[in-house]
């Protein structure tokens, strides 16, 4: 039940772009032409995340039976009556309608990001102290990986470490695998958000200069991978949050880590990839 969570928390951000730090990053290079919808976002990757949290349900049942009986889980909670909780459950559910049906509307995601924080600050729900609780920390380091990214794209190293490797010898089903693979190995070292920092500007550049990966959906398909591959790294204590607060109860430990992640992770990757090719082939991309 404890390995349960991670997992889930894992493979469930990767539903929608605001799920995880990666998907956001991904999110932020899908305008113009190549704009992705929030609900287009969701119609691939909602499907990927029901299927693996189903097999890793079934995989954790199969490494860890259990023979006991009925569990009784008491949970104490009560619906909020009043003006402020009626005004938090509208504003959630007109955001996340928003944000599913932006390509009927045509308002930006981002833009409907802002929604909930004016509503929330105007009506007092969320006030000063509440602002210090907020993990700015986490909020630098994806700004500060957001501006890593455009400085590697706008002053052209990005594209210069894409032409030391002949990419154009490869078809480009083999590069998008490729780099989700490599993508999956680094984010279960280190930070997720790092490893999409990383590797995001030098997809991208890749998608620019090799032709074969444009016929292969372009830069939705490669930027993609990168960030759900990000996800699947979740193979020791230290490869996310989630991972790290299971292991600190110390009913888990890094073996438990290994033997569910070397085959949740490849399988995922796999998945991931398959999916993206068939939606390729649909014309979806």
């Amino acid at each position: 039940m404890v390995l349960s969570i991670p997992i889930a928390a894992n493979l469930g951000g990767m539903g929608t772009p605001i799920g995880t730090p990666p998907n956001a990053i991904a999110f932020r290079y899908f305008v113009g032409e190549h704009a992705l919808s929030f609900g287009g976002w969701m119609l691939f990757a909602v499907p990927i995340t029901v299927v693996m949290i189903a097999f890793s349900w079934w995989l954790l049942q199969k490494m860890y039976p259990s023979n006991g009986g009925d569990l009784d889980v008491r949970i104490d909670g009560r619906f909020e009556r009043g003006l402020k909780p009626y005004i938090v459950y509208i504003t959630i559910v007109l955001t996340i309608l928003l944000w599913v049906f932006s390509d009927v509307h045509g308002i930006n995601a981002c833009a409907v990001a802002i929604i909930p924080v004016a509503v929330f600050s105007l009506c007092g729900i969320v006030d000063k102290h509440d602002l210090k609780h907020i993990s700015w920390d986490v909020l630098w380091l994806l700004a500060g990986g957001i501006a890593i990214g455009t400085a590697l794209a706008s002053s052209g190293l990005a594209g210069l470490l894409v032409s030391m490797v002949p990419f154009e010898q490869f078809d480009a089903v083999t590069i998008i695998l490729g780099i989700s693979v490599l993508c999956m190995i680094m984010a279960t070292f280190m930070s997720h958000t790092a490893t999409a920092n990383l590797l995001m500007p030098i997809a991208i550049s890749m998608s620019n200069s090799v032709v074969s990966i444009e016929e292969q959906g372009g830069l939705v398909v490669i930027g993609t991978a990168v960030a759900l591959a990000s996800s699947l790294g979740m193979g020791l204590p230290i490869s996310t949050p989630p991972n790290a607060l299971a292991h600190a109860t110390g009913l888990v430990d890094t073996r438990d880590f290994i033997k569910t992640a070397q085959i949740l992770s490849p399988l995922g990757v796999l998945l991931i990839f398959s999916v993206l090719m068939l939606m390729t082939w649909m014309g979806f991309f």
